[in-house]
């Protein structure tokens, strides 16, 4: 699939519609894009190739675009591979083709490609370097950690376009969800809220340090690595992407996660849940974590101000999709949220326990209210201890 950016930049990139998990973890129902960009100027840079899986296709884009011409250079922004697989296959194609990329991301290159020769063909890059290519100029933007050590973004000078690694990517093929470019009608936010969460949450603040040098360049696009480009739209893009960044409530209201073994649980859960709506909570999100996509759950977890949690104690301890959901919160950096417990547990009960412990290590979180203990099933005598426990969510 080839498209225009603009006159002089291309879009060479490829939908994968046949891949179920995204990283080998992620439900991508409506596959995967993998982008890759060509500049045609009195120099042609190449910017990323794409996915394995995907090689044969994204060559005939390339050559197709290419015409005839020979590329003098790819740029590789991020060495993972579902960007840079093809890598090897181009260097051996074009003898003259220089690799521009950061000086981690080529001590990382003989990892991916063993036995490729590299001498003489790479160029390594820092903050602020850039590459002259005819009447168009990229300018080179370091992003460590965003989302590994050798990441960089790149600044096309003349068209103001931000070519912004995994920055800004979203799930979904882009045949499937709405075509290259993101309009005011596309439902964006949804797909690129769990993409960033779970791909970028634990790095909020090299996130926001990036977007700080990006902020003074006026750029007008942004082509990400995933998903579609950014235009019209980019305003809001931004916004979302402060909030993310910087572990800003999106959305006010309460997420209530629940792990249930018999059912008893998801009925407290649940119930607690409507208590929330009665009064007068503005949004209450559920989720059945025994059941419902796990990526999908944290990234609610991130969007509210307010989680509660609902499990059964299991083995002395905690039924494992909820030990599963806590620790991936923990490790993706969840912070700055309010939290609330409720257990069940038909004789020792202890999740309640466990639960508290997990959201005690993380990062600016309050946990309110007493901790709510059902035994096996949801009883009468229960619900005044549900009734405090939601009045407590709800305080301000």
């Amino acid at each position: 699939m080839i498209q225009p950016i603009s006159d002089a930049i291309r879009y060479i990139g490829v939908d994968d519609n046949d891949l179920d998990l995204f990283e080998s973890q992620y439900d991508v129902p409506e596959g995967m894009s993998y982008n890759s960009y060509i500049i045609l100027d009195e120099k042609i840079a190449v910017l990323d190739t794409s996915d394995g899986r995907t090689a044969e296709a994204w060559m005939r884009n390339l050559e197709e675009a290419l015409s005839g011409r020979t590329p003098d250079y790819l740029i590789v922004h991020h060495m993972e591979p579902d960007h840079s697989a093809c890598a090897a296959a181009l260097l051996e194609k074009y003898p003259s083709l220089t690799l521009v990329a950061t000086a981690p991301a080529l001590k990382m290159l003989p990892q991916f490609f063993p036995g490729v020769k590299l001498e003489g063909r790479t160029r390594a890059v820092g903050e602020g370097d850039t590459l002259p290519l005819g009447a168009h100029t990229l300018q080179f933007l370091l992003a460590p950690m965003v989302h590994w050590p050798e990441v960089m973004m790149s600044f096309e000078q003349t068209e103001k376009v931000l070519f912004s690694a995994d920055a800004f990517g979203k799930f979904g093929a882009l045949a499937q969800t709405g075509g290259l470019w993101c309009t005011p009608e596309t439902d964006w936010a949804c797909e690129a809220r769990r993409y960033y969460f779970n791909i970028c949450g634990k790095y909020g603040a090299q996130v926001q340090r990036v977007l700080a040098k990006v902020a003074p360049l006026g750029v007008q696009t942004v082509c990400p690595l995933h998903g579609p480009m950014l235009r019209d739209t980019l305003a809001e893009a931004l916004r979302l992407y402060g909030i993310w960044s910087s572990y800003g409530v999106e959305t006010p209201g309460v997420f209530v996660a629940y792990a249930s073994i018999h059912g008893g649980t998801a009925e407290a859960a649940e119930k607690f849940a409507q208590m929330l709506r009665d009064k007068g909570c503005p949004k209450v999100a559920t989720s059945d974590l025994t059941r419902d996509d796990l990526g999908e759950a944290i990234e609610d977890a991130f969007r509210y101000g307010t989680l509660v949690v609902a499990a059964s104690s299991y083995d002395a301890g905690l039924f494992p999709p909820m030990y599963d959901f806590l620790w991936h919160l923990q490790i993706k950096g969840w912070q700055k949220r309010r939290a609330a417990v409720i257990e069940n547990g038909s004789w020792a009960p202890s999740a309640g326990r466990v639960m508290t412990e997990m959201l005690s290590v993380m990062k600016d979180v309050e946990i309110v209210g007493e901790k709510v203990t059902i035994r096996s099933r949801l009883q009468d005598a229960d619900l005044p201890a549900l009734e405090a426990l939601a009045d407590a969510v709800l305080a301000a």
